[in-house]
């Protein structure tokens, strides 16, 4: 998309970016072109990147923000609008960012896949509008648990939930050759994923759902599944924790993350209520990916 183009920097603390980058993604109005969020080196701060078609009021999206921030004990962010000149801004948001390396897999856009390592899993992801490009701290921590899982597991059925670009989708059908159910709430998540599938030659294997939860009859009718991959909120799993269970096979995997270590113990204790407990963690600065697996008996 060409055309005078606003950008709104936010600066909030680690532990509450991902939170501020999914509310402002899931805002009507004002209606972001493309979210993104990155690390302020040498400090605790995250600066989020909000593109909009139309200037924003400040005050606006300070009054969006507040309940959020007051939940988080966070004081309100500072806002700097600026307006950008004429270029394809959505597509260029991330098309400077260096390739990810995480376990056994090499996610890069269109420019940086000459440089993949022989041996690794190349993922090809363009700059979008969908979240999850490799380069945030939690879709890296699920590549690496994928990576770590694939030793020893061979799934039969595997469910995304909450697929954003459809990275995890792609690393499990790469990994494994087998059907994976892709879902998200958003429609643009999910047009997105199949898109990517299709790029990566992976559509075969992916089924793209616009879904909440565990809800619509495409992601019940393929349960039970042995992998089941949530890179959402800690609020939003907590709540997902029985439906989850449910959906697992006795024995079965689950990957969460989306969420800060501060809030391991929470997570941890709502899943280990419906028989689900902790097998290995991934840390990553503030962000912490947990595999977890359900008893086998029982």
């Amino acid at each position: 998309m060409a055309g005078l183009l606003t950008e709104a920097i936010l600066i909030v603390p680690a532990r509450a970016a991902l939170a501020v980058a999914d509310l402002l993604e899931g805002l009507e109005t004002p209606n972001a072109l493309s979210i993104s969020a990155f690390e302020i080196p040498g400090t605790a701060d995250f600066q989020v990147h909000a593109l909009y078609p139309d200037a924003p009021s400040p005050d606006h999206l300070q009054s969006l923000l507040a309940p959020l921030m007051e939940a988080l004990q966070t004081p309100p962010p500072a806002i700097r609008l600026t307006p950008l000149p004429e270029r394809d801004w959505v597509a260029e948001s991330l098309s400077g960012l260096p390739p990810v390396t995480a376990g056994r897999f090499f996610v890069a856009g269109g420019h940086h896949l000459t440089h993949a390592p022989r041996a690794a899993l190349v993922l090809h992801v363009e700059a979008g509008q969908a979240f999850g490009t490799g380069h945030h701290d939690t879709t890296a921590g699920c590549l690496l648990a994928l990576s770590h899982l694939a030793r020893s597991l061979r799934p039969i059925r595997v469910l995304d939930l909450g697929c954003g670009s459809g990275v995890l989708a792609m690393a499990a059908a790469k990994l494994w050759r087998r059907p994976v159910t892709a879902s998200d709430i958003d429609r643009i998540a999910t047009r997105i994923a199949g898109e990517n599938a299709a790029r990566n030659r992976l559509a075969p294997f992916i089924n793209t759902v616009n879904a909440p939860g565990f809800t619509h009859p495409a992601i019940t009718a393929d349960a039970p599944y042995d992998l089941i991959l949530a890179n959402i909120l800690a609020r939003p799993l907590m709540r997902l924790a029985r439906p989850m269970a449910n959906h697992l096979t006795k024995g079965g995997y689950a990957v969460l993350s989306g969420l800060l270590r501060s809030q391991e113990a929470a997570v941890l204790s709502a899943y280990r209520s419906q028989g689900l407990f902790l097998a290995r963690r991934f840390l990553s600065n503030e962000w912490s990916t947990l595999l977890l697996r359900k008893r086998a008996l029982g």
